[in-house]
């Protein structure tokens, strides 16, 4: 007999887990001493904690081993438990081939922001027309998620993917995140969608010449220096803002792509030369 210290180091497995085995039934002591409390093991035990061991390999919970251990079991019944931990294994292999693709995706689109995205950049550009959802509304700048996330989930139902830009028309911008601020959400689309009484499906007009500005931007911070030194450079420029056509910002970085509070963003200023 071995005290279960002695035996614990024999067996390779911890007292604290020999305890646990013998808590939930799976590997009683062959003895327990009444007056000290003491457990004993045998050496034929040894057998028990290799067996343990090699259903372990095989992914099998302490709850599916308890019958295997103790029996007495049918061909049938083994069986049974194998094809049901096969197919667990083969469920997880599958969620682990998914989260591995996204992973890759992940890894593709910074490669490619990388690229193409240079910030605090400043810049004068076109912009083009494009189709896109919208949903107008009047609110605080901090519930401005609240419309975002409202967006993408009837884009999602109309079978357009929403891991794309998402894009702020300010039609007017409040000083601080607490007072109203009239704007509009929009997403592009790929083709014409079914609208509601909420999401206005059209062309969001293109723009001759605008100011572009790529930064790094916090959607849940209180203040934004971005629009002040636009504002500036354009001057500098020798331009203006064209007031008739509101200013515009693009979340490059999609909600799935962020890495901490930030994300890509641009700022387009529509502009007329002085």
């Amino acid at each position: 007999m071995f005290k279960i210290g002695a035996f614990a180091k024999l067996s390779g497995v911890t007292v604290k887990t020999l305890r646990h085995y013998d808590e939930i039934g799976l590997l009683k002591p062959a003895l327990v001493d009444d007056e000290s409390g003491y457990r004993y093991y045998s050496a034929e035990q040894l057998l028990t904690i290799r067996r343990i061991a090699g259903f372990k390999d095989q992914g099998l919970t302490l709850e599916m081993m308890r019958p295997l251990l103790n029996g007495p079991l049918t061909q049938t019944q083994v069986k049974s438990t194998l094809l049901e931990k096969r197919e667990i294994l083969k469920q997880q292999i599958r969620e682990a081939q998914q989260q591995l693709e996204e992973v890759d995706k992940r890894l593709q689109w910074i490669e490619w922001d990388a690229k193409i995205t240079e910030e605090g950049r400043l810049s004068f550009r076109e912009v083009k027309p494009i189709l896109v959802a919208s949903v107008c509304e009047s609110l605080p700048n901090n519930r401005l998620c609240l419309v975002l996330d409202e967006l993408k989930q009837y884009v999602r139902t109309q079978g357009e993917e929403t891991d794309r830009e998402m894009i702020i028309i300010w039609h007017r911008k409040a000083d601080c995140n607490e007072e109203n601020s009239d704007l509009e959400v929009a997403m592009p689309i790929t083709k014409p969608i079914l609208g509601s009484r909420r999401v206005k499906i059209h062309e969001l007009p293109g723009m001759k010449k605008a100011a572009s500005y790529i930064h790094q931007c916090d959607p849940y911070a209180n203040q934004c220096h971005a629009g002040e030194m636009m504002m500036a450079w354009i001057a500098d420029q020798g331009y203006r803002r064209l007031e008739a056509t509101p200013v515009r910002e693009i979340y490059l970085t999609s909600d799935q792509n962020m890495y901490g509070p930030s994300r890509m963003a641009e700022m387009i200023v529509p502009v007329i030369q002085v």
